[in-house]
């Protein structure tokens, strides 16, 4: 069975997944490859204004997530350079000179706080959940300080600058947090509702 074939099926009888998933969408008994039945293919999802109001409160959380994540780096940054590594020999190397490098730690520490303002949004929904909320943020942190203590490991013959770097990051990520429920408290960003 080709791909086309695949398609005219509708989505009905894909290995059972025959349900409505769309619930403006009316279920039909007539057949699928009817050009009278809908699809869900058919539906245009960019008109609905609920779904484009989740996008634009997900969009306003991952700006918001992207500028925490750019702050903490910043601040990062001029802490590891001017007391850091100018106090502790060991940790030399957390020292940043500002060049294209730099540039692009910055803008990859922006774009992974927009994706975690995003997924944070939907984490904690509306839910009062610690456990939530710390969590997300661990498992953002740890992933991206994880793989800089891998990375490092081959290229550095000291831990110690590695778990500086690992600790920063789960801290951006807080700081990130805090600032989403901050916004979510003014009602800058509305949190996602588990309904």
């Amino acid at each position: 069975m080709g791909h086309g074939a695949l398609a005219k099926q509708g989505i009905e009888s894909v290995g059972g997944w025959g349900r409505n998933l769309y619930p403006h969408t009316p279920s039909s008994s007539s057949s699928p490859s009817s050009p009278s039945s809908p699809t869900p293919h058919t539906v245009n999802t960019i008109s609905n204004p609920q779904l484009m109001a989740e996008r634009l409160e997900s969009l306003k959380a991952g700006i918001i997530g992207g500028f925490s994540l750019f702050f903490g780096f910043a601040i990062a940054s001029l802490f590891n350079t001017l007391l850091l590594a100018k106090y502790f020999k060991i940790l030399v190397s957390l020292q940043t000179d500002f060049n294209w490098y730099l540039w692009m730690s910055a803008a990859v520490a922006t774009f992974t706080g927009f994706l975690f303002g995003v997924t944070y949004r939907y984490i904690i929904r509306s839910d009062k959940n610690l456990q939530l909320k710390s969590g997300g943020v661990l498992a953002f942190g740890l992933v991206r300080g994880l793989t800089q203590i891998e990375l490092g490991w081959s290229y550095n013959t000291t831990i110690w600058p590695l778990l500086v770097m690992a600790a920063e990051s789960v801290l951006w990520f807080a700081i990130a947090a805090n600032a989403l429920d901050i916004a979510m408290q003014l009602n800058w960003v509305k949190p996602f509702s588990s309904t």
